[in-house]
C-alpha cells in the first residue's frame, strides 16, 4: 500500500507544480499579494509530497518488496543493506525521483530562506522552478514510473548492477545532483529576473549564493566520481574522458565562469547580459547531460537508460528549457545595462578573459563529446573521439588561465598598471620558478610537462597565499605579519584563495600523475619476486574469500622497499552469486606522494596470474585539491556577507526594477 500511497504523492505533487506554475506568476502580473506568497507554500508542498514519495521506494528497496519491478530489477535480499539504500537512485526511475525530490528541495531552500527576496522576484523564481520540476515530474509520470507493481512477484530480485555496490557510487549521484539541480535554481532567477525585465547588482547578489551551492556539490560529485573511477574500474586511471563525465564536467566550468562573471555584475554593475546568458547556459549543459545519460544514444558504464522513446521527452524539455531561454533573453536582454568603464588592464578585464578561457573549454569538450553522435546521425559514421583530442585541445586553455588567475586576481578595479602588479608578484613568481626548476633537475631532464605543471601549480598556491597576507595587512598597519589578525579575514577571502590554491594542488598531481606515472603488466605466480619503481613485490599466495552476495579471489602482495615493509595488498576478482558477474577490485597503499595499486587480472595456465602494478606519484593530491576547493567554496558560502547581508540591504533599496512588471 505504500507504494501506491507514494505513486499518488507523486501525481498530486504534479498538480501542486502546475499550480505553483500558474498561480504566482498570475500574481506577480497583477500585482495580488495573496498569489505571489502561494509559490512558497506550493513549493514545501511539493517537497513534501515528493519526499514522501522518495522515502515509500526506499521502504520498498530496504524490505526487498519484489513486487515492486523495480525493487526485482536492481535490488536482492542478499545485498548488504547501504545498497539496498543506494539501489534506490542505482538505476534510471529511482535515480530521476531524487532528481525531482532535490529540485523541490532547492526551491524549498529559497522558499524559507531567501527571505530578503522582493516577492515578485520570488514568486517569479519559484514558478520557474516548478515549471522545470512539473517537465520532469510528466517525465517521471508518463515515461519512468518507479512503483510499477508486479502481477507475480518473484522469488528474489536481480541485484544490483555490481560496479555500482561501492561506497564511492553512494554518495556520488547525490552529490552530482545537487550541484545540477542547483544550477536550476540559478536558471529561475535569470528567467524570473527577465520576466521583470531588469538585472542588476542587486540580482547578481542574490543569485551568486546559489551558483556557488551549485559549484560546490558539482566540486565534490565530479571528485567522488573521479576516485570512484580510479579504485573501482581497475583501469589505473581517474579520468578518461568518458560522455558521461564530460556531461558533469560542461557545467562545472560554465558554473565556475558564473561566478566569476556574477562578481563583476554585483561589484561594477557590468555583464549583466552576459551573466544572465551564462546562467541559461549552464543549466543547459546540465539537461545535455541528462539527455547523454538517460537517452540511450551511448553506452556506458555511467548511463542509465537504453529507450529512445525517454531520450525524445528529455529533448524535449532541453529544446524547451534552453530556446525558451535564449528567446526570452533575446527579447529583454536589451533592458539590462551597464555604463561604469574600465581599462584594459583591470580586474574586470581579468574575469572577462577567466570567462572566455572557461567558456571556450567548455565548448571545446561539447564538441568533442556531441560530434561522434552528430556524425552517426548526419553521415552514419562512428567516430571516436578520445583523451588525444581533449587533452591537445582543452590543456592550453587550462594552462593560459592557470597563468593569468593570480596576476587578475591582484589587479584593481576600474585601472590598473600592470608593471606595478607584476612587480608585487615577483617574489610569487621567483617562488614558482625556483619549484619548477626544482622538478626539472629532480627528474634530470626529459620531459617538460611536471616541470610546467609544478611552476603553475606553485604559482597558484603561492599566490594564493599572497593574497592572505595583502589581506591581513590591509587590515592592521603593523608591519610585521600580524598572525592574530587571520581571524578577522572575512570568509570570502579566505574561500577565494583555498579555491585558487585547491586548482593549484590539483594541477600538480594532474602532472606529476601524467609524466612520472610507472606501470608494469606481467604474469606472476605465488612465491615470484619483482620490483617495480623500487618497490619489491612479493607475490605471497592467493585466497578464496565468501562475500556477502559474491564469492572473492584474492592475491596477497607484500610490498617493500629497501628491505623495509611497505604495506600488503590483496586485489580481488570478484564473481557475484545472481548475475554471474565479474568485477576487479583494485588494491591501493595510498601515501602523501604516491599511489602503489594492484589489479589482478585473469588466472592463466600453470599457475600464472596476470598481474598490473601501477606507481602513482602524487595521485592523491587530485582529490585533496578538489576537496581544498570545495572548503573554500564552503567558507565563501559561509560569509553573511555573500548569503544575506550586502543583498539584503542594498537589494531590498535598489532593486525593485528587477521584480516590476
Amino acid at each position: 500500500m505504500s507504494v501506491e500511497l507514494s505513486q499518488f504523492a507523486t501525481l498530486t505533487a504534479l498538480f501542486v507544480a502546475c499550480a505553483t506554475v500558474v498561480i504566482p506568476l498570475v500574481g506577480a502580473r497583477c500585482g495580488w499579494t495573496r498569489w505571489m506568497r502561494f509559490a512558497a507554500s506550493g513549493m514545501i508542498l511539493q517537497f513534501v509530497l515528493v519526499g514522501f514519495a522518495f522515502a515509500g521506494l526506499t521502504a520498498a528497496f530496504v524490505t526487498s518488496d519484489f513486487s515492486v519491478r523495480l525493487v526485482a530489477d536492481h535490488s536482492h535480499s542478499l545485498k548488504p543493506l547501504l545498497y539496498k539504500v543506494t539501489g534506490v537512485w542505482g538505476n534510471h526511475e529511482g535515480s530521476l525521483l531524487l532528481w525531482v525530490l532535490i529540485l523541490v528541495l532547492c526551491g524549498s531552500l529559497v522558499a524559507l530562506f531567501d527571505q530578503g527576496l522582493p516577492l515578485e522576484l520570488k514568486a517569479r523564481v519559484l514558478a520557474v522552478q516548478s515549471m522545470i520540476t512539473t517537465a520532469f515530474l510528466a517525465f517521471l509520470i508518463l515515461t519512468s514510473n518507479p512503483f510499477e507493481r508486479l502481477s507475480v512477484p518473484p522469488l528474489d530480485g536481480n541485484d544490483l548492477n555490481p560496479l555500482l555496490q561501492d561506497p564511492g557510487l553512494a554518495l556520488h549521484p547525490p552529490f552530482l545532483y545537487l550541484g545540477y539541480v542547483g544550477l536550476s535554481l540559478t536558471y529561475s532567477f535569470a528567467i524570473a529576473a527577465l520576466m521583470g525585465g531588469r538585472v542588476d547588482a542587486a540580482w547578481a547578489r542574490w543569485v551568486r549564493p546559489w551558483t556557488l551551492f551549485a559549484w560546490i556539490w558539482l566540486t565534490i560529485g565530479i571528485a567522488l566520481g573521479s576516485w570512484w573511477a580510479y579504485y573501482e574500474l581497475g583501469w589505473g586511471g581517474w579520468w578518461f574522458w568518458d560522455p558521461v563525465e564530460n556531461a558533469s564536467f560542461m557545467p562545472w566550468l560554465a558554473a565556475t565562469a558564473l561566478l566569476h562573471s556574477a562578481i563583476v555584475t554585483e561589484k561594477r554593475n557590468l555583464l549583466m547580459n552576459w551573466t544572465i546568458l551564462l546562467a541559461i547556459l549552464a543549466f543547459s549543459f546540465t539537461l545535455i547531460g541528462t539527455f547523454i545519460v538517460r537517452s540511450g544514444v551511448l553506452t556506458s558504464v555511467h548511463a542509465f537508460a537504453d529507450d529512445p522513446g525517454r531520450g525524445v521527452f528529455i529533448l524535449a524539455i532541453l529544446t524547451v528549457a534552453t530556446c525558451g531561454g535564449l528567446a526570452l533573453f533575446a527579447s529583454r536582454s536589451g533592458a539590462s545595462g551597464g555604463s561604469a568603464g574600465f581599462t584594459a588592464i583591470s580586474r574586470e578585464s581579468g574575469l572577462i578573459l577567466n570567462n572566455l578561457l572557461l567558456c571556450v573549454a567548455a565548448f571545446v569538450v561539447f564538441v568533442g563529446t556531441i560530434w561522434p553522435l552528430v556524425a552517426e546521425l548526419v553521415w552514419d559514421r562512428k567516430l571516436s573521439v578520445g583523451p588525444p583530442f581533449f587533452d591537445q585541445a582543452f590543456t592550453p586553455f587550462m594552462v593560459v588561465l592557470a597563468a593569468v588567475l593570480p596576476l587578475g586576481a591582484s589587479l584593481p578595479w576600474k585601472r590598473g598598471n600592470l608593471r606595478i602588479s607584476m612587480k608585487r608578484l615577483r617574489g610569487v613568481l621567483a617562488l614558482a620558478l625556483s619549484f619548477g626548476l626544482l622538478v626539472w633537475v629532480v627528474q634530470t631532464g626529459g620531459r617538460m610537462l611536471a616541470p610546467v605543471g609544478a611552476a603553475l601549480a606553485a604559482w597558484l598556491v603561492f599566490g594564493a597565499v599572497r593574497e592572505i597576507l595583502i589581506g591581513v595587512r590591509s587590515r592592521d598597519s603593523r608591519p610585521v605579519f600580524p598572525s592574530m589578525s587571520l581571524n578577522r579575514l572575512p570568509r570570502r577571502v579566505w574561500g577565494k584563495s583555498f579555491a585558487h590554491a585547491g586548482l593549484g594542488i590539483t594541477v600538480f598531481g594532474i602532472s606529476a600523475i601524467t609524466a612520472w606515472e610507472t606501470t608494469d603488466i606481467r604474469l606472476a605466480k605465488p612465491n615470484d619476486t619483482f620490483s617495480v619503481a623500487s618497490y619489491e613485490f612479493n607475490f605471497t599466495n592467493v585466497r578464496h574469500e565468501v562475500g556477502p552476495n559474491y564469492l572473492s579471489v584474492a592475491g596477497v602482495f607484500d610490498v617493500s622497499r629497501s628491505g623495509t615493509p611497505v604495506a600488503s595488498l590483496a586485489p580481488e576478482k570478484r564473481t557475484y552469486l545472481v548475475s554471474g558477474s565479474q568485477t576487479t577490485e583494485a588494491a591501493i597503499d595510498t601515501g602523501f606522494s604516491r599511489d602503489l595499486s594492484r589489479v589482478l587480472g585473469e588466472r592463466q595456465e600453470g599457475g600464472f596470474w596476470v598481474v598490473r602494478t601501477y606507481v602513482k606519484p602524487f595521485a592523491v593530491w587530485i582529490w585533496a585539491g578538489a576537496a581544498i576547493m570545495a572548503m573554500g567554496g564552503l567558507l565563501s558560502l559561509s560569509d553573511r556577507g555573500i548569503r544575506v547581508g550586502i543583498g539584503r540591504q542594498r537589494g531590498i533599496r535598489n532593486s525593485a526594477g528587477i521584480a516590476a512588471t
